[in-house]
């Protein structure tokens, strides 16, 4: 074949494809529609919200279950009103910072997930 005899190439373009973005709230519509998924996450949340509250109680307990014993340990009212006063509100005002931190987190990733947004 001679170089006359091949055709020349020639780019064809057609229309740019718009791809369609995908569903943003799936998560949302399975949760307001009550399937089984649906369900599932709202499970997820409130077992990691009680998880967070059960073990915010068990320190709790802890604390308030050990404060008899330092009490007849300690034997002065004035070091038992001492303790009252200020060695558990330290303890009282973590925990209670940590749940609150926590369960902020839990709901923030769950609204990231219903969202479709990644987690970070």
């Amino acid at each position: 074949m001679s170089a006359e005899s091949t055709p020349r190439r020639e780019v064809v373009t057609g229309e740019p494809r718009r791809v369609r973005p995908l569903p943003r709230y799936r998560a949302q519509s399975e949760i307001d529609e009550q399937t089984a998924l649906g369900g599932a996450y709202v499970r997820s949340l409130m077992r990691s919200q009680l998880r967070a509250g059960l073990t915010v109680f068990a320190v709790l307990a802890t604390v308030a279950g050990t404060l008899p014993l330092l009490f007849e340990a300690l034997g002065s009212d004035a070091l038992v009103w001492g303790v009252l006063g200020f060695a558990t509100c330290p303890p009282l005002t973590l925990a209670a910072w940590w749940y609150v931190r926590r369960a902020e987190r839990n709901e923030r990733d769950f609204a990231r997930l219903v969202e479709g947004l990644p987690s970070p």
